[in-house]
């Protein structure tokens, strides 16, 4: 477990093996709550290779002085992804 929001990953090992490759993470809030978004890959196991990014947004809460996933959202492809930086950004700049 995670004691602090910069130990906290998405990467995820079976074994000796990586099946999860975290990319990238920006951390969108601290504190009791954390919200993290992250950028990553999965494993493929038939060809072996990494498959394309894919993003998630977690929400973590401290407890006992460690966090804990509470929540996530996955984005599902590239284009859901772009559709939701269109419509942040269409709603941030009204």
């Amino acid at each position: 477990m995670a004691e602090t929001v910069d130990e906290l990953t998405v990467e995820y090992m079976e074994g000796d093996e990586m099946t999860v490759k975290e990319l990238d993470k920006i951390v969108l809030t601290k504190g009791a709550w954390a919200t993290l978004m992250f950028r990553y890959k999965d494993l493929d196991r038939k060809s072996g290779d990494f498959g394309p990014d894919k993003y998630t947004i977690r929400r973590y809460q401290k407890r006992n002085g460690e966090y804990s996933q509470r929540s996530k959202f996955n984005i599902s492809s590239k284009a859901q992804a772009e559709s939701i930086i269109a419509a942040l950004t269409k709603w941030t700049n009204e």
